[in-house]
């Protein structure tokens, strides 16, 4: 609700990059998309040094990853987006400042005793899914490993850390509990209730186009001048094949020892066992479980009855109920029959009403009748150890310089090659393909090759197949060629002559409309076939409901005086919309609305993101922020490439 109010009064343009008060290194890391870029130190010389916080600075190079890791990121959801398309809508700006103001903080905080101690970064570090081991707990080895291996070193990640952590101490106690009156509710509820009345006209650029006749000579120049907007996605072939069971020349059957050595290894799992299924009922006394023992029959039934709720127990052991009960309880419990009541028994926790709900007997396996499933088991292992020895020795030839061919005639397996693939796997020029679920796998490995020809291999099931892939060829992003999009020029060419025409149009209909000329009069006045003019008369709450669909002229309406007219362009040149506010209807809102709690919640968390917002601009001009504007514009040329 509020988030709507807020977009009338603010703007914000370019793409959201902001990376909040957590360390892009960390971040990395945490998201398990631990990329092969390595954030340079903050520091650097006065030519290197792009900003300067207090005692500290930032250097070049830890600009420019970061800002190439925002653009990892934003490719998650657009994989089209480009270095030049991220940099052009402000990256860089927000980027620095975000990594000012993390540093600006830590200064600030350490100045006036706040700290982040080793041991809450220790934890940080260990809530990082990448850095755990086997067991899924923090692994130290796997630690440095890891940041070996990505160029990090352990105390530039910690550093990163602690500035996510000293924001945290900083700015939440500065925005908690934050409290918006009533009045204020009040204020924002009565703009809830209020109607707006009025008339919304549309000048489509190709209405006014009619006659914008180009031949080729025309349109050739201004596809030159408009080559981006034809733009082409990269997309790439794979080659690739797959090693798997069929690939195996032979695996080498289980022999007489190793199946009786696998029988004899498990011989707990083929001697004959016995389990039981119980109910039981724990109470504090010996006086309170006795009545219970008698209708033990519906144990859980009775237990209900009284208040109280007893556990089932299914298939358990007797080692398993020794674990959670005594062994006196184990032994009566496997001592007595299907439908047995046993108890009272005291145990660790109390007096214990037990009910026998089933006996389970497994007779066990002797050698010949285990020998089927154990053969079974040893063929599939051996299978599986034989493929990985196979994957093994083609990464082998692979890194010895064998190609992907050479490698796929050694097994006798056939290189499939694919058609031009975006990076979401649908083939170039056919938007209403599936991407190929055999492919998926390749996918992120494969658009993040520098070039083709480096084989790879990825694990498609686990222990049963392999991939073993390289890029064929790459085609970067680039314009379609002229004669390829030849009528969408011819369009975009006469909506941009017809933009201009609209744009005049537009200014007709306004001034027409300060005189108190009809809509209808002055639109005919314009000698061109458009849409009829749209009444208007909808409330805020209807907006609201529109959630992120509101249309640009309906919010534009709403941020208008009474009377007033205004022109507004239609997105990608598509016309100009004329917006006559009419009148401007407001609803009066009562202290007990049902709608005022739930406004005063989001009034106070934005005050409480405004304090914050606040005190990190306030310690940011405490400790002082020098910017070299040289250093910055180099770092922005270094990113796009020079263009």
């Amino acid at each position: 609700m509020l988030g709507f109010f807020r977009s009338f009064f603010q703007s914000r343009l370019g793409v959201a990059i902001t990376l909040g008060f957590v360390g892009i290194i960390a971040l990395a890391f945490a998201s398990a998309d631990v990329t092969g870029n390595r954030f340079g130190s903050s520091g650097g010389g006065d030519g290197d040094r792009v900003a300067k916080i207090g005692h500290s600075s930032i250097g070049a190079g830890l600009l420019t990853q970061t800002v190439t890791q925002a653009l990892e990121q934003q490719r998650q959801k657009n994989p089209g987006m480009t270095m030049k398309d991220i940099v052009a809508q402000g990256a860089i700006d927000e980027v620095l400042n975000d990594l000012i103001e993390r540093s600006a903080m830590l200064e600030w905080g350490k100045k006036y005793g706040f700290g982040v101690g080793n041991r809450l970064i220790g934890s940080e570090l260990a809530q990082i899914p990448a850095f755990a081991g086997p067991d899924g707990k923090f692994n130290e080895t796997v630690y440095r490993s890891v940041i070996g291996q990505k160029g990090f070193t352990d105390a530039a990640l910690r550093e990163d850390i602690s500035k996510g952590l000293m924001a945290k101490q900083l700015l939440v106690p500065a925005s908690f509990g934050a409290a918006a009156p009533n009045e204020a509710a009040l204020r924002y509820l009565s703009l809830l209730k209020e109607h707006r009345q009025g008339t919304i006209v549309l000048l489509p650029s190709l209405a006014f186009a009619a006659n914008a006749a180009a031949d080729d000579k025309t349109l050739q120049a201004f596809y030159g001048t408009h080559s981006r907007n034809y733009l082409q996605p990269e997309r790439r072939t794979l080659r690739y094949f797959v090693i798997d069971e069929a690939s195996l020349k032979n695996a080498p059957a289980p022999t007489e020892a190793e199946i009786t050595k696998r029988y004899t290894d498990n011989k707990a799992v083929y001697a004959p066992s016995e389990t039981r299924s119980v109910t039981q009922l724990i109470l504090p006394s010996e006086a309170a479980a006795r009545p219970y023992v008698a209708k033990a029959g519906d144990l859980e039934a009775a237990a209900k009855a009284g208040g109280l709720a007893a556990a089932k127990l299914d298939k358990v052991t007797r080692n398993s109920l020794t674990g959670q009960s005594t062994p006196a309880i184990a032994d009566a419990v496997f001592a007595a029959q299907a439908g047995a009541a046993i108890g009272p028994v005291k145990g660790p926790l109390g007096w214990y009403v037990i009910h026998v709900d089933a006996v389970q007997k497994n007779a066990g396996k002797t050698l010949d009748q285990a020998r089927g499933e154990i053969t079974a088991a040893l063929s599939a292992d051996k299978r599986q150890l034989a493929l990985t020895a196979q994957a093994n020795s083609v990464a082998d030839r692979l890194e010895k310089g064998t190609g992907l061919a050479d490698a796929a005639k050694s097994l006798g397996a056939t290189v499939i090659t694919t058609e031009p693939l975006l990076a979401s796997g649908v083939p170039f020029g056919k938007k209403d393909a599936k991407p190929d679920p055999a492919t998926a796998p390749l996918l992120q490995t494969a658009f993040g090759m520098e070039r083709e020809g480096q084989p790879q291999l990825v694990e498609l099931q686990k222990g049963k197949s392999v991939a073993v892939f390289d890029v064929g060829q790459i085609t970067r992003a680039a314009p379609a060629p002229f004669a390829a999009v030849r009528d969408a020029v011819l369009r975009d060419y006469r909506t941009d002559k017809g933009w201009t025409a609209a744009r005049d149009a537009a200014d007709k209909l306004m001034a027409a409309a300060a005189k108190g000329t009809p809509a209808t009069d002055a639109i005919k006045s314009l000698g061109v076939a458009v849409p009829a003019p749209q009444s208007i008369d909808i409330s805020r709450e209807q907006l609201i409901q529109m959630g992120q669909k509101v249309p640009p002229p309906l919010a534009l309406m709403f941020g208008m005086a009474q009377g007033s007219t205004k022109r507004l362009e239609g997105a990608d040149k598509g016309g100009w919309y004329v917006v006559m506010l009419k009148a401007i209807v407001t609803g009066p809102a009562a202290p007990n609305d049902p709608l005022i709690g739930g406004l005063k919640t989001e009034l106070g968390n934005a005050m409480g993101r405004e304090y914050a917002q606040q005190l990190r601009i306030a310690m940011r001009n405490e400790i002082g922020v020098t910017r070299n504007a040289t250093a910055i514009d180099a770092a922005r040329t270094r990113l796009v490439g020079g263009q």
